[in-house]
């Protein structure tokens, strides 16, 4: 590019004279050009003329320079680019990389420009993973100063993290923090994943988790000194290094709550923190007594009211002391909520989930809860809400930029089960439909003796209110039992309900018609079920409730937390099924140690079914096995129906308990970053109870309808796979019945790619 000015002898010009140009106007280059004749002018307005061309793009050369009275501009034009493609490029489609550069087919070649195109793929291979990526450029002319432009691309090989090094962690090891960052270092399956892949912005990213992860487990003056990444390019890896001080390990004081408010309860209010006196300090805890508070206050009439922790550290006895101070905040307004970035995803699916709207008293804990639930949906790579002011001095502007992320899955799934053998399954989900944050899904699946449809769709915000309302199509095959083949089809409609963060209601109501064919006439009067499947099927009607509680950390691999619910189904709207079964499970977790990642988890289920007219039929029993109970088969304990002195099959039960115990931890002597962990348990059930008519029965007899333990115990390995989750488990009956089904070894796996 080159440029010359020429001083000029006038000050005024009386005609722009344009020489050079063959495809560019003349009046473009007098519209750039701030020299205009009658007008006096200097060197500096010349300078700026010749800046303004060039910013064009239209042009490789300019030169202005003054005759008589004629300010004379001649231009050399920048090719036409005619054609732009991409050459060895198998990992980016073109698509994306014809979106990455700023050339354009019908634009003007600009040296500048394609060497800032460049830079900008081998960016996008960097960010895939590929830093010793090479990408050249080659030009041919072609007729009427047009030019094709081609982008030669050496993809390289993957470029690896070889370890990841963390300096200066004593309560917790390597491994552990390795768990925290989404960073992983390179496995053989790391390519599956994609987690090994080096970004800056995910290593800041994986700092802030760092700090929450101390932050929220005592260590209040934690911080990160540094982190680097340093590539070896002779071996094209990575070595990524973490240095951090971990500080003092506190404990929460004193905690209290005081008020500037006039009329604001501090009593009550106290009774809503999560924060106990003695507990182990976390700032998780810290914020979600705010937020409690926040709604409290808010609700109560005093909608400017501002919560703010007030830390006091005790350093001789480690303790912080904590004062939620609730005073009068700034009287503003949200003027607007502006959205940038949501390429699919439509504006109002993000706007609802702000607790607040155009008008409303401005508050930040309500800010900061649609933060967490905006990354909560899992459509975004990330979300970030600033403020601006706004048009007055209490008004202000929310801009939400957020940044798109694929939200479609094409799912082929395997799997073996000890009753129904190998099985897959092929499943098409999208999590935000059309952009409108609606889920469906569609799915088909079988084994040897099954079969599976389904449909489902989900709108999370019914009638525009916080209520998640969708249903489920489903057919079902199941020829595992004995002289028969059952298929239930039908529809489910449910409603969830959010009364909390953590506690929700669903309502539901099933439709179920169930039918069977028999394959073995021989076997009718001698099966327990023959007595529902003599008419050839029947239908349920079936109204439901489900309150349920979820306070785990993570839903993947839970550390900490309880997982709850409680369900009551009653069948005798219509059909012929008159029931009411009422089912209860918990699940407790808890970090035994920190340093060793061993978790803890404790469960406890039960459930009663009585009938609500008549007596129940076979199926409308429970049935319990190695889903409940490890070590037994499917149907494997409870009552037994016995022709004489046979036993012909499982009669299920009215009443059945059960509990586990299970602690779990990394495999020993094999990286962490394979996600393998070694689990012992110990299971025990009691299933009890018959309403099966003796009618039903025609002389058969139900036995082991009293309260019987079963118990067992053994280990199990459980690998959080790139292809889903596998398991493996050896189970021993320490306590059985005469007439349990045993099934010691039990294998289960789903696979996603």
């Amino acid at each position: 590019m080159m440029a010359s000015v020429t001083i000029a002898d006038a000050a005024v010009i009386s005609r722009i004279d344009v020489r050079g140009n063959s495809r560019v106007d003349a009046s473009t280059v007098r519209g750039n050009v701030t020299i205009t004749p009658g007008s006096s002018f200097s060197n500096d307005d010349i300078d700026e003329s010749v800046k303004r061309l060039f910013a064009t793009g239209l042009f490789s050369d300019v030169q202005i320079s003054v005759s008589g009275s004629t300010l004379v501009v001649t231009v050399a034009e920048n090719q036409i680019v005619n054609q732009v493609v991409f050459n060895g490029n198998k990992k980016i489609k073109d698509t994306q990389l014809k979106s990455t550069v700023q050339i354009q087919p019908l634009g003007a070649y600009n040296p500048q420009i394609l060497e800032a195109d460049v830079q900008a793929i081998r960016d996008a291979y960097t960010a895939i993973g590929r830093s010793d990526a090479t990408v050249t450029t080659r030009l041919v002319p072609v007729d009427g100063g047009r030019v094709n432009i081609a982008f030669e691309i050496n993809e390289g090989d993957r470029t690896k993290i070889a370890s990841i090094n963390f300096v200066g962690n004593q309560a917790f090891g390597d491994g552990r923090l390795a768990d925290v960052i989404t960073t992983k270092r390179s496995g053989m399956l790391s390519f599956l994943s994609r987690k090994d892949v080096y970004d800056e912005d995910k290593l800041r990213a994986d700092e802030e988790l760092l700090r929450r992860f101390y932050y929220n487990r005592g260590y209040a003056d934690f911080r990160v000194i540094s982190s680097s990444a340093e590539l070896d390019e002779t071996r094209n890896e990575y070595v990524l290094n973490i240095t951090v001080e971990e500080g003092e390990r506190y404990t929460f004081g004193a905690v209290n709550v005081e008020s500037t408010v006039p009329g604001v309860d501090t009593e009550g209010l106290q009774r809503l923190l999560e924060t106990r006196s003695g507990a182990v300090y976390s700032a998780k805890d810290v914020e979600d007594s705010i937020l409690a508070i926040s709604d409290r206050v808010a609700g109560e009439g005093y909608p400017f009211a501002q919560v703010t922790p007030r830390g006091d550290r005790d350093f001789t006895n480690r303790t912080i002391s904590v004062t939620y101070l609730v005073d009068e905040g700034t009287r503003a307004y949200v003027e607007r909520i502006e959205i940038r970035g949501n390429t699919r995803t439509r504006d109002y699916v993000i706007r609802r989930e702000f607790d607040l709207a155009e008008g409303d008293a401005f508050n930040q804990v309500l800010v900061r809860r649609a933060k967490k639930r905006l990354d909560a949906l899992g459509f975004f790579e990330s979300v970030n809400i600033s403020t601006q002011p706004g048009s007055e001095p209490d008004r202000v502007v929310l801009i939400v930029d957020v940044k798109d992320q694929p939200t479609g899955e094409f799912g082929v799934g395997g799997g073996y089960s000890n009753n129904d053998g190998f099985t897959a399954t092929l499943d098409i989900t999208e999590r935000n439909f059309l952009g409108r944050g609606q889920f469906i899904r569609a799915s088909v699946g079988g084994g040897s003796d099954s079969r599976t449809y389904s449909l489902s769709f989900t709108e999370p915000y019914f009638l525009g209110y916080r209520l998640a309302a969708g249903f489920d199509i489903f057919r079902n095959t199941d020829k595992s039992y004995t002289g028969f083949d059952q298929t239930d089809q039908g529809i489910n409609l449910r409603l969830g309900i959010p009364i909390t963060e953590k506690l929700a209601l669903t309502t539901a109501y099933k439709l179920t018609s169930t039918e069977y064919e028999y394959t073995s006439l021989a076997n009718i009067d001698s099966n327990p079920e023959r007595a529902v499947i003599a008419d050839g099927g029947r239908i349920t009607s079936a109204l439901s409730y489900t309150l349920s509680y979820n306070s785990l950390d993570d839903q993947k691999l839970p550390r900490e937390g309880i997982s709850a619910k409680f369900t009551q189904e009653y069948a005798g709207l219509g059909g012929d099924a008159d029931y009411l079964k009422t089912t209860a499970k918990a699940t407790y977790f808890h970090m035994l140690s920190e340093s060793a990642d061993m978790i803890g988890q404790v469960s406890v289920g039960g459930g009663h079914v009585m009938a609500t007219s008549g007596n129940l039929r076979v199926f409308d029993h429970f049935f319990l096995g190695q889903e409940t109970i490890r070590g037994f088969d499917t149907r494997g304990i409870g009552p037994r129906v016995f022709d004489g002195t046979t036993n012909v099959d499982s009669a299920g039960g009215t009443t059945y308990f059960n509990g586990s115990l299970e602690v779990s931890t990394p495999m020993p002597f094999i990286s962490r970053d394979l996600g393998l962990r070694l689990n012992a348990f110990a299971d025990a059930a009691t299933l009890y109870g018959s309403d099966i008519s003796a009618t039903d029965l025609d002389g058969q007899t139900v036995e082991g309808s009293d309260m019987a333990w079963r118990a067992s115990v053994g280990l199990g390995l459980t690998w959080a796979s790139p292809f889903g989750p596998l398991r493996v488990y050896y189970a021993e009956p320490v306590v059985k019945e005469d007439g349990d089904d045993i099934k010691k070894f039990g294998f289960g796996a789903s696979t996603r790619f």
